[in-house]
């Protein structure tokens, strides 16, 4: 019972704030994508040049990825969340004014140097307050605000983009409306969350000292398996396996997000479907998206199973992915259903790979391996969405993109099958021995 309703409180008072931080940044990282429909026109950017400045975001973010999350070991996340969110609200209101390729790309660049080191804090942040056993689940709640994001940006960019106020265009309407919360959350932040455990008011004296004492196991049985400094993890073989296996899939997985409703508004076209209904039916598949990742989730905990979960989804993904393109001119109905299906695959993989690295390592260690991983991991977001759109300006065509992108993504899923070797269970025999005892 202890164990039932501590979870839940910590549960209850983390995960929907931290949800809606990470909905709000994943809404100004992605809608740029939906700004696209007017702003390449507005502006005359190439398919080439919008794919190069929505991939430039994640070269800023690789390069202060891991010095972010060393920062923020030292002073707390708190007070680096905190930052992080102001400072990524006025560089994505100042988007709205961008006129020139270089500005654009300026601005992208700054966007990601601004959001770097995010996601890691969060998930060291959440590892801290969670048991190992509830770590897929713990994250699969928080990172539904990846498709939950999709899900209400899509008709809410759509929408957005037909206000004309000012003499400012729907798509500089959209940057600036949408980066609002992200400045009211950023100030709220530093006063609701707690840096450590041993800090938290909010639990009960019997609670917080049973989590403390789980936890505390934990890291211990994760020190008899591996004991790294934050520098140490940055050199660890899984780490580095993981980080490539994670660019594999980012550049499968920026490429075709990024680029989702460019390459469904020709498709609706042939249905008759205006811009706001594309962007009701864009949420409605990533809404879809965001029940697979709870189920996965689930599943993935359940079993205390991660790598084939990771694969089975990833490989799901770049095959539907890659169907759906050679679909598209003859059954469009299915080709948006074999994108839905693409889409549940990769925002499945998510909670069941990020599950893995905080099973191994603790502390500063999770922190740096985290921040290592998703840094080089992000350098496919860079790459991804340039090499779709140079693809499509070169054949007049998604389809060979969509191959290219589909390819990566099944590389992703042999380099975590074949060569992972950590998935974290030796880790959890040693804690549950330890816990045995002390009971």
């Amino acid at each position: 019972m202890l164990e039932k309703s501590t979870t839940r409180k910590v549960t209850l008072r983390l995960i929907p704030f931290l949800f809606l931080c990470f909905f709000i940044s994943i809404l100004d990282r992605v809608n740029i994508s939906f700004a696209a429909l007017q702003m390449n026109e507005d502006l005359g950017f190439s398919n080439a040049i919008f794919g190069l400045g929505a991939g430039i975001f994640f070269l800023g973010y690789f390069l202060l990825e891991v010095p972010g999350s060393a920062i923020m070991t030292r002073i707390g996340a708190r007070r680096w969340i905190s930052r992080i969110m102001v400072s990524w609200a006025i560089i994505a209101i100042l988007m709205a004014f961008v006129t020139e390729p270089w500005q654009f790309y300026t601005a992208r660049f700054l966007l990601g140097v601004a959001e770097a080191s995010f996601y890691p804090c969060m998930v060291y942040y959440l590892s801290g307050f969670f048991q190992s056993k509830h770590h897929a689940k713990a994250i699969a709640a928080f990172m539904l605000a990846i498709p939950g994001a999709n899900a209400v940006g899509a008709p809410l960019s759509t929408f957005l983009m037909q206000i004309e106020w000012l003499n400012l265009a729907g798509w500089q309407w959209l940057f600036i409306l949408e980066a609002v919360p992200a400045l009211i959350l950023g100030i709220i932040c530093f006063f609701y969350l707690d840096d450590r455990l041993e800090d938290v008011k909010w639990l009960k004296e019997e609670e917080k000292n049973w989590l403390l004492e789980v936890t505390q196991k934990e890291k211990e049985a994760k020190q008899q398996v591996k004991h790294y400094t934050f520098a140490q993890a940055l050199k660890d073989r899984d780490v580095l396996i993981l980080s490539a296996g994670y660019f594999c899939w980012m550049f499968g997985y920026y490429g075709i997000n990024m680029f989702l409703p460019t390459v469904t508004e020709s498709m609706s076209e042939s249905l008759s479907i205006t811009t706001q209904g594309l962007g009701w039916l864009l949420g409605l598949m990533y809404a879809i998206a965001m029940v697979a990742m709870i189920l996965v989730g689930n599943h993935s905990d359940k079993k205390n199973e991660r790598r084939w979960h990771v694969a089975a989804c990833l490989t799901t993904s770049a095959v539907a992915m890659i169907a759906s393109s050679y679909v598209a001119e003859t059954n469009i109905v299915l080709s948006f259903v074999l994108l839905t299906i693409a889409l549940c695959g990769a925002f499945g993989a998510y909670s069941p790979f990020w599950a893995i690295p905080p099973s191994f390592l603790t502390e500063s260690a999770a922190a740096g391996a985290i921040a290592l991983i998703n840094s080089i991991g992000n350098l496919g977001g860079f790459f991804g969405p340039y090499a779709v759109g140079y693809i499509r300006d070169a054949t007049g065509s998604f389809t060979m993109s969509m191959i290219f992108l589909g390819v990566s993504m099944i590389l992703s899923s042999l380099i975590i099958i074949f060569l992972v070797k950590q998935s974290g269970k030796a880790v959890s025999r040693i804690a549950e021995k330890k816990l045995g005892k002390s009971s």
